[in-house]
């Protein structure tokens, strides 16, 4: 994959199944490394959609994609450098089976996937907790956010359907604001944006949680990452989700967690203003 890209190979590449939730066939089928793999590689656009609507926008993208032949010169490293040049496409699936949504796929909701995220729910003033997820822990993020619904804890559903174009276009906004271009904003940041810096973020992916651990550092906001560093265990998917701490109770703790330690910060700084 490397020397292909690098030569400028157009190709798609489908990784299925994908992560600790091949449970049953143990830790040396399981990857975890593979969505780190995806973001570093030059040349190569990696998504991880969580639904089916989402692949077919994704690959009706790529098919386009793979076949652009903008010249290169060497300094492509944002998904709006690589939109002109082209490049080969990396779809980490898995082969769970998880329910699909009913929706129309409308041009605004098929723009954002292929950028890299979307609200499932939009944030408000009140939203406390963000849970941003990747890939095929959807379900486990959905049942989160309605547990912390029930127990009166505001939370937004953020989709991560592309962590290396996400990335990527975060860093591009960043360089080009560096070099002049002041007003230049990255898809992120406008996600982000309507979040107060009080309302914390916990990530989940069935993957090393660095690949999602960034997002914290778009607008300074408290985070928690959760994945997968160690190799898997056989079992059930539920079971071994519950080991790695990629289950909804992990996420329901993790965003109580840190709704507690933003409390005890916000006490103790305006202790020491009252000082």
């Amino acid at each position: 994959m490397n020397y292909a890209c690098y030569q400028d190979a157009r190709f798609m590449s489908a990784g299925t199944p994908a992560g600790v939730t091949l449970a049953p066939e143990g830790g040396a089928h399981q990857s975890i490394g593979t969505p780190l793999i995806g973001m570093s590689q030059p040349g190569l656009a990696t998504f991880e959609p969580a639904y089916a609507d989402e692949l077919a926008a994704i690959m009706a993208w790529s098919f386009d994609y793979m076949q652009r032949d903008g010249q290169r010169d060497g300094h492509e490293s944002s998904a709006q450098d690589t939109d002109t040049t082209g490049g080969s496409v990396y779809l980490r699936l898995s082969t769970r089976t998880i329910d699909q949504p009913k929706r129309d796929m409308t041009t605004d909701l098929a723009a954002d996937i292929i950028a890299g995220a979307y609200w499932v729910r939009r944030p408000t003033a009140s939203t406390q907790t963000v849970i941003a997820y990747a890939g095929t822990v959807a379900p486990e993020a959905l049942d989160a956010m309605r547990q912390l619904d029930a127990a009166g804890h505001d939370c937004a559903l953020l989709a991560v359907t592309s962590y290396d174009r996400l990335h990527a276009g975060w860093n591009a906004a960043a360089r080009a604001r560096r070099n002049g271009t002041t007003r230049a904003i990255s898809h992120i940041e406008n996600l982000l944006s309507p979040i107060n810096r009080d309302c914390s973020v916990v990530t989940v992916l069935d993957g090393h949680p660095a690949t999602l651990a960034w997002l914290g550092s778009v607008r300074g906001h408290r985070i928690t990452a959760l994945g997968v560093e160690e190799f898997g265990q056989t079992g059930t998917i539920a079971d071994v989700y519950r080991t790695h701490g990629l289950d909804a109770a992990t996420l329901v703790s993790a965003a109580h967690a840190m709704n507690v330690d933003v409390r005890r910060d916000t006490q103790r700084l305006g202790g020491r203003l009252a000082s």
